[in-house]
């Protein structure tokens, strides 16, 4: 994402701090875990037990996945969760087995494959969270890995809200014998994928470490500052001189950005101090075309805020 910049300016170090400066209690109440969530337990499950091994009041999960698929789960923590919004409509990749009920060519399961590829209509299955009624998602990408008699292992990319396991019934139905998904996991959701995955296991000896021996190596591993959350999105950075009105609520206006990235109207944007702290997410009301060329006007609404007023406010 290129960086534009609208004015120059410098930011004071007496004021904020870089996310990488954080102590290892301030990523704890805002921060991310990007959890490898076992078989079994539901989404929220998964998040209570991550709440319970820090010894927090607040943990909240982006994006559920059934109990028995496994793979990466973002877990927002303590003052954090307010963020979990940013991954709903991000894409989303899986790594699955599709059981086959009737032996079927090779050729036609190829030839099947294609024609899921693009924009799908898909019924949501009976029991899910949205109304049960005929939608559009798109499938970006949708390989088939390797077919061993009946089962096939595929890995699939698409559109937030897409139902694999009716995608593996649906192309069940093609085939004109019947299908299921017989293994599911999930290898991305929106930009963070399963490289940066811990287990409870992982979180548990890393906060037992931490706190018993004061060796916060491996728990600054497993938990990322917040701001690893809108990485992402489209952003303005502004100045510190800004800064203290728009964590009162005070929309972004052209004169108080520094810098800027390509973004369109109505873009989910999130709002950067110099120092890269997350001040607030806003939605944008110019294009970054807008912004570059005029000298005045609201750039960016401000919808929420997450930075606590009084950081910069000796700082005018």
């Amino acid at each position: 994402m290129h960086v534009f910049t609208k004015h120059p300016a410098e930011t004071n170090p007496a004021f904020g701090k870089s996310p990488d400066k954080r102590s290892v209690e301030e990523l704890i109440d805002f921060g991310l875990i990007v959890l490898d969530k076992p078989a079994g337990p539901t989404s929220h499950q998964a998040s209570d037990f991550v709440q319970r091994i820090l010894n927090i009041t607040k943990a909240g999960h982006g994006g559920s996945l059934d109990p028995n698929v496994t793979g990466v789960l973002p877990i927002t923590l303590s003052n954090a969760t307010r963020l979990s919004q940013v991954f709903l409509k991000g894409g989303k990749e899986y790594i699955g087995i599709m059981h086959i009920h009737k032996p079927v060519e090779e050729e036609l399961i190829r030839k099947i494959q294609k024609t899921f590829i693009g924009k799908i209509m898909q019924l949501p299955p009976i029991r899910s969270a949205v109304k049960r009624q005929l939608r559009q998602r798109e499938i970006y990408t949708f390989d088939i890995l390797e077919i061993i008699d009946k089962d096939v292992l595929f890995r699939v990319s698409c559109e937030a809200g897409t139902y694999i396991r009716k995608l593996c019934t649906d192309f069940g139905d093609a085939l004109k014998t019947g299908a299921h998904m017989l293994e599911l996991r999930r290898t991305r959701a929106s930009h963070l994928t399963e490289n940066l995955c811990f287990t409870l296991q992982d979180i548990k000896d890393a906060y037992t470490l931490w706190k018993t021996e004061n060796d916060e190596t491996f728990i600054r591993r497993v938990i990322h500052p917040a701001e690893k959350m809108v990485e992402h999105l489209p952003k303005v950075w502004i100045m510190d001189t800004t800064i203290e009105s728009v964590c009162h609520g005070r929309d972004v206006a052209i004169p108080g950005i520094s810098k800027f990235t390509e973004m369109e109207k109505s873009n989910m944007v999130a709002i950067m101090s110099l120092k890269n702290e997350l001040v607030a997410i806003g939605t944008a009301q110019m294009t970054d075309k807008d912004i570059a060329k005029n000298a005045k006007g609201i750039a960016v609404r401000t919808e929420k805020v997450f930075m606590k007023p009084g950081l910069y406010k000796t700082n005018t």
